[in-house]
């Protein structure tokens, strides 16, 4: 028989089908638990086991054997991750004690506009970034400038700042980036800005890229060009 509706089992009628002992918790005291336990570790292997392998290993195929051949492998295992989790709650305790409406409202503004703004910007951060390294002034480029391709300066030298997917449009659709230098940068999952590649464009943008070069050297970055 085939079917276009696929019945599908979720993870609490698994547990009340197969397990005797329903766990019933505070209201909140799961994701607290939860978030307690990863940032104690208080579950990884070297504490309770690689339970991916532990499961194959075992023996039986219902759920006390598998209880029973656990707990006599790990007897203590329960307990050290227990304790941990509890060490790491108290810790939470004492800093939720010092939280006031003033140190909400400065987390809330740094999500809401720094990393919002981090996250969405990248133009400013890089030229900042060379600018300080460089020890040229920088500045954004006016709208005028921005129509013809440049993002930004760094002293005289004309700066355009692309994503590295940038590179198939120059191919695809034939684009010329514009300026003296163009830099090739991408993003992480977390919004931290990688500076994949450098090329100058000219032979100005070519003197500020052997600058750059000596600058990779001495901070060990990845190579540019």
């Amino acid at each position: 028989m085939k079917s276009n509706k696929r019945p599908k089992i979720n993870i609490e009628e698994i547990r009340e089908l197969i397990i005797k002992d329903k766990v019933e918790l505070p209201k909140y005291a799961s994701p607290l638990i939860n978030l307690a336990n990863r940032f104690a570790q208080a579950t990884r292997p070297e504490v309770v086991g690689q339970m991916s392998e532990l499961v194959k290993r075992c023996p039986y195929k219902d759920f006390e054997g598998w209880k029973k051949w656990y707990l006599s492998k790990y007897p203590n295992a329960i307990e050290v991750a227990t304790n941990k989790i509890i060490n790491m709650l108290s810790r939470f305790k004492e800093t939720i004690d010092k939280l006031d409406k003033e140190t909400v409202r400065r987390w809330v503004e740094d999500l809401v506009l720094v990393k919002t703004y981090i996250g969405l910007i990248v133009q400013e951060p890089i030229l900042a970034y060379f600018s300080k390294r460089l020890g040229l002034s920088y500045r954004l480029a006016t709208s005028e400038e921005e129509s013809k391709g440049i993002d930004g300066y760094l002293d005289e030298y004309a700066i355009s700042i692309k994503r590295i997917t940038y590179k198939d449009k120059i191919g695809l659709a034939k684009e010329k980036p514009a300026g003296d230098l163009i830099i090739y940068y991408d993003k992480d999952k977390n919004s931290n800005i990688e500076i994949v590649e450098i090329k100058s464009l000219t032979d100005k943008g070519m003197e500020l890229l052997e600058r750059i070069r000596k600058l990779v050297e001495t901070f060990s970055l990845n190579d540019f060009y």
